[in-house]
């Protein structure tokens, strides 16, 4: 007979063990959703919290912008620029121009999720997802779009052995010096932010975030953090850490934070974010990320952004499909919120 769980007395799995603590555990200091007239007091020492989960932070450098190529692509340049976050560390990305903007518009950082990189987004890889390429799409629609490589993806990846992922190479190596690749990410995602605000053709009150899955989760920690952020679109991800660590062989040890668990939650990230405009894409059949736990967080936040009075800021794409960009709901959402890039004014 199959044993499918070790009795209470004796268990020898470490994912058994730390689903029975996810199990035990109550949440500190959680989102008030059933007084939210002590928000903004909460608000402020959640903000405290992530802060010192995320610390320490990496020391500002001169970006020092550089292009390297351009290359014309169907109603957009694509042109490829370095800079500089830290004074080791240099980031590869693709600029997005597109061919009839000739004033300040909106302007949107697409972060890619696991995968070869930037190429993925700006529909450089033949054998891509459907849809995967929400970089170039955006660009094509008339936004200027900055689309980096996350640290140990694409131009940024070190060789490991085919077994072997480079993000959880790079999360023992950070690890052993007190770093965390998650803020490491964040800071090259924040400087991506100062390269997209200085350029001529951005207006920076207009500028937007998305992502996918690893790309979702800074999407969501960014725009929690950072307020230039003034529309967001976090697919494949907002839902629930507790749940979604109750399965096995989920996830990527870069994109999570010491002593976590039971003191933060997607919600409450969402809940820094609000009121700015945030649309949630979650897949039916998405193992990674339930829907369940989906829609019962963005119920939460909803009724944070009802009390800030911006209900119809927050929304939520829940599809056919699995851990995958929908974008159906998605540009809709930008131009509303960010103004319709055609003619960029």
């Amino acid at each position: 007979m199959t044993q499918l769980f070790p009795p209470p007395r004796r268990n020898f799995s470490p994912w058994f063990q730390v689903v029975s603590r996810l199990m035990a555990t109550e949440r500190d200091d959680p989102l008030p959703v059933d007084d939210l007239s002590t928000l903004g007091p909460w608000r402020h020492r959640f903000a405290a919290r992530l802060g010192d989960a995320l610390a320490p932070w990496p020391e500002p450098v001169a970006l020092d912008l550089e292009v390297t190529e351009e290359t014309t692509c169907d109603g957009y340049t694509q042109s490829r620029v370095v800079f500089d976050t830290e004074d080791t560390m240099s980031v590869p990305a693709y600029l997005l121009v597109p061919d009839d903007r000739t004033a300040p518009g909106p302007a949107v950082l697409a972060v890619h999720g696991h995968g070869p990189g930037k190429s993925v987004v700006c529909g450089l890889e033949p054998d891509a997802a459907p849809r995967a390429d929400y970089a170039a799409e955006l660009a094509r629609r008339g936004y200027v779009v900055l689309a980096p490589d996350l640290r140990c993806f694409g131009e940024r990846a070190d060789w490991n052995p085919p077994d072997h992922y480079a993000c959880d190479t790079n999360l023992v190596h950070q690890v052993m010096g007190g770093w965390s690749p998650l803020t490491q990410n964040l800071w090259d995602l924040s400087c991506s932010l100062d390269v997209l605000e200085a350029h001529p053709l951005v207006d920076p009150a207009r500028m937007g975030m998305v992502g996918l899955s690893y790309g979702a989760t800074l999407t969501l920690f960014l725009a929690a953090r950072d307020p230039r952020v003034a529309a967001a679109v976090v697919s494949g991800y907002f839902s629930s850490w507790a749940e979604s660590h109750k399965v096995p062989w989920n996830m990527c040890g870069s994109q999570v934070l010491s002593g976590m668990l039971g003191r933060m939650e997607h919600v409450d990230l969402g809940a820094l974010v609000a009121p700015r405009a945030l649309l949630v894409e979650t897949g039916r059949e998405d193992l990674i990320f339930p829907v369940a736990a989906a829609e019962q967080s963005v119920g939460q936040l909803r009724r944070v952004y009802d009390h800030l009075g911006a209900v119809d800021l927050l929304e939520h794409d829940v599809f056919d499909g699995e851990h995958e960009w929908h974008g159906l709901r998605a540009y809709p959402f930008l131009d509303h919120h960010l103004g319709s890039p055609a003619g960029a004014t």
